[in-house]
């Protein structure tokens, strides 16, 4: 017996228990059918979800049962990015181990996934910290370390001092820390890189294909990565017989350098003012701005600060003597450290030279126009005319460049070359709570890695947390301690563990096979589920886990444990959730906690919220009132199949569309049109906020034919078949309440062995009449109208027409009559 009232706990509790017992989404390959794959990005365990993960968890489950109604062999997993610094912070700050705070996090956020009642197949679960998982991950970093993919070296890092660590480029934000937010320093450190340079070209090349990508993610790419064609150019220092190679891609400006501009990085920045008045000052500046965030410095908005070292060298295209400068912006990571400054067109050479005094002098004119260097207020940036260029004057920028390129190499002056802004990965993390680098250090034999048949190199648990920062393996004798496994010696194990976006580099391959014991990967599965047909989650994730989830892709290729290149080729960026003008966050104190909606409203009105308040890839505006709305719609749905369920269950199925009245001739198209609006809108677009909308529409129409008598005689057939189609429809919307009206309906098979229903064209022809026009009682045009046009649409219509308007010009309408569905006469004064 169907219970009137709407108890969404009680049904939500028995379909959970239900899918979890039947094991309705588990999923094997099948090669019978079309798969696809769906994942989210996995959460971090931080002690509960939040309404983001809701929102993004809601969008993808809606994906997956969809395509599991059209026949697809759907694989949707769900794990954990249990690594990271605020489990081992916890550890500090509450003295709980952070495997413990980890676990226990686990399992309190897993079964809040559950009571979302999203399909995920349970049984491929794994969090990023199990040995099982790290273990393939240092075998990984060993077959890199062979290739020259991993390497140490002395580096100047990016240091947070509240979390003890090094961070890479990609995750320092505005020069803060993008884990805690506080403001990031620099370091010079011994470091563990993988060598994400070799791959630059092919990163770059492939974004042009990833055709399932948001544009700005691609643009983000590509600004990132940053590929500059240029020309190195040789400046000899005077006095020396070095020269300084300055990188450059505006080699047409090169007549135009009246300084050079060094990293305080550079090789050659204390050594060109030792000896020198200057050297004391230039140490001072070398040291207080090699004490700033690289990012900070490098921000176009930043205040450009310089020192003169004292020397000189010589532009080779002048001959001229020009000044060398140490300058805050210029970064040694990017180029050579070393750059022509051309102030006439260059804005930040431009600020600099304003700044201290030092010549403009203009050798790009634009076409038809001439600058006057001291009348500029800006640099001139864009291409142009070359002139006061000695031979290459009145060149194009474009062909002088490829000139000029061309003369240095003749010349032996420099050579063209091209350079990227991305840099190799730091990975080395000076931190407990990570999976340790399989590397062990030898007097006499140097770095060796460990022996495969040693991994996983385990991180112990019997550790201490003092709060002083650093990883407290450096303190524990009983793991660093080892033997050299080449000459049996004493050897250090390394006590850097692996940046925790190593995980979340490759654990989608392992989805395709977690089970696997012998090996990474198994490459049969792999082959059947990759690549992800469609990823979805924050648009933050642009250069940092999406970038380096391509670079490991590329590279377990290259090692020959899987044969594709890129392993996403849809990708979803779906919105925030503000509350209040503000993302939702803790220390804003504007967070809803999902637990509370469950409780209170159902986790079928929170999905149904969250999808229908906003597009997924808009923010999401927070409303209590939209929550309410979501509740109520279920409830009048629950109303309605309560009310009529008998009548309905017990109505035949067979329906003869041409025996059908106007009426109900228009409630079949409104559900073959909401069928395919529905498809369309999931299919296409996921704008699932218009695919509810639809439905509801239909729904209303459903509730007022319910209360025709005359309809619900002659169309109880009709009705039945829309009710069961809007409840398939709804499905993977709000799939608990779905299938139990679905069951309540006389259904004895899920709504999991439903396949998703098609529309009917014929359906969707909308029925017109043909209407012949009158004027006087003489004809004078026929028009077309829908057959549930109101008199005076018609009349309207009739009044429009071109035809009937040659009749009426400047004459006085004295009425219209209308014989309904044949006639419209015009009737004229006089």
């Amino acid at each position: 017996m169907m219970e009137e009232r709407y108890q969404p706990k009680k049904i939500e509790e028995k379909w959970q228990r239900i899918w979890e017992e039947g094991k309705s989404f588990r999923v094997s390959e099948n090669s019978r059918l079309p798969k696809y794959y769906l994942l989210e990005m996995f959460p971090y365990p931080s002690g509960q979800i939040h309404m983001g993960h809701v929102r993004n968890y809601s969008i993808g489950d809606v994906i997956a049962r969809y395509k599991r109604m059209r026949g697809y062999n759907v694989l949707h997993p769900m794990g954990w990015d249990a690594f990271g610094l605020p489990a081992e912070n916890a550890a500090i700050e509450r003295g709980v181990h952070p495997a413990k705070w980890t676990m226990e996090n686990i399992a309190y956020m897993r079964d809040q996934l559950k009571k979302m009642g999203f399909s995920y197949d349970w049984e491929r679960e794994f969090a990023t910290c199990d040995e099982s998982y790290y273990r393939w991950e240092q075998l990984f970093f060993i077959e890199m370390f062979r290739r020259g993919l991993a390497y140490k070296k002395l580096s100047t890092v990016n240091w947070c001092e509240k979390c003890r660590t090094v961070l890479a480029n990609e995750q320092v934000e505005g020069g803060r820390c993008w884990r805690c937010e506080q403001e990031v320093g620099v370091r010079e450190l011994e470091q563990w890189f993988f060598r994400t340079t070799a791959y630059a070209e092919e990163l770059l090349g492939e974004l042009d294909h990833l055709t399932g990508w948001p544009e700005k993610v691609l643009a983000m790419q590509r600004n990132w990565i940053g590929k500059s064609v240029g020309a190195e150019i040789l400046f000899p220092l005077m006095g020396r017989e070095e020269a300084l190679n300055v990188f450059t891609t505006r080699q047409d400006t090169v007549y135009g350098a009246t300084f050079v501009s060094l990293a305080v990085e550079h090789p050659l920045a204390l050594e060109l003012s030792r000896s020198t008045p200057q050297e004391r000052t230039v140490r001072e500046f070398v040291e207080r701005i090699q004490r700033i965030n690289q990012t900070r410095r490098g921000a176009d908005e930043a205040e450009k600060e310089g020192l003169f070292t004292g020397a000189y060298c010589m532009n080779p295209f002048t001959g001229e003597k020009i000044p060398i400068y140490l300058a805050n912006f210029v970064l040694m990571e990017y180029g050579t450290g070393a750059v022509m400054a051309v102030p006439a067109h260059d804005q930040r050479d431009f600020e600099f030279a304003r700044k201290y005094g030092l010549p403009v002098r203009v050798v790009i004119q634009p076409q038809g126009k001439r600058i006057k260097a001291e009348e500029m207020a800006e640099a001139f940036v864009e291409d142009g005319v070359m002139v006061s260029s000695g031979p290459f004057t009145g060149l194009r920028s474009s062909e002088g460049r490829e000139k000029l390129a061309a003369y240095l190499e003749e010349k032996g002056w420099g050579k063209n070359d091209i350079r990227y802004r991305l840099r190799d990965w730091g990975i080395s993390r000076q931190r407990y709570w990570g999976a340790p680098i399989p590397i062990l250090y030898c007097d006499s034999c140097g770095a060796l890695p460990v022996p495969e048949a040693e991994l996983p190199v385990v991180l112990p648990k019997d550790v201490e947390f003092s709060g002083e920062g650093g990883s407290p393996l450096a303190k524990l004798p009983e793991f660093f301690k080892a033997s050299c496994p080449k000459c049996g010696g004493p050897a250090r194990r390394e006590t850097d563990t692996m940046d925790t976006f190593v995980e979340s580099s490759w654990y989608f391959a392992r989805y395709a096979c977690p089970d696997e014991q012998g090996a990474p990967l198994d490459k049969a599965r792999v082959a059947y589920w990759m690549p992800v047909d469609q990823y979805i989650g924050g648009i933050e994730h642009a250069v940092l886990h999406l970038l380096y989830a391509r670079f490991f892709t590329k590279v377990l290729r290259d090692l020959g444990w899987i044969a594709l290149g890129e392993p996403f080729t849809n990708l979803l960026t779906q919105g925030m959730v503000i509350k209040d003008g503000a993302k939702m966050s803790k220390s804003k104190g504007n967070v809803v906690d999902p637990d509370f909606l469950i409780e209170r409203y159902g986790a079928d009105t929170a999905r149904l919220f969250a999808l229908f308040a906003a597009p997924p890839e808009k923010d999401l505006d927070w409303s209590d009132q939209g929550v309410e709305g979501a509740y109520r719609f279920l409830t009048r749905l629950w109303r309605f199949v309560s009310h009529y369920r008998d009548a309905l269950a017990s109505a035949a199925s067979d329906l003869d569309p041409k025996e059908l009245s106007p009426t109900l001739r228009e409630l079949r198209r409104q559900i073959h049109r909401t069928i395919k609006k529905v498809t369309d809108d999931i299919e296409g677009r996921f704008h699932f906020n218009t695919a509810i909308a639809a439905v509801m529409e239909l729904f209303n129409a459903l509730s007022l034919a319910g209360k025709d008598e005359s309809i619900w005689k002659d169309g109880t057939p009709l009705i039945k078949g829309g009710v069961e189609t809007l409840v398939v429809l709804l499905y993977p919307f709000v799939p608990h309440m779905a299938s139990e009206l679905w069951e309540s309906l006389g259904h004895r098979n899920s709504l999991e062995e439903i396949r998703w229903p098609g529309y009917s064209e014929e359906a969707l022809e909308e029925e017109r009449w043909l209407i012949v026009v009158q004027v006087d009682g003489r004809v004078r045009g026929r028009i077309t109208v829908p057959a549930d046009a109101s008199n005076e649409f018609i009349e309207a219509e009739a009044l429009a027409d071109p035809k009937v308007k040659g009749f009426l010009h400047g004459k006085e309408i004295q009425r219209v009559i209308q014989v309904p569905r044949r006639l419209v006469n015009i009737v004229l004064e006089g």
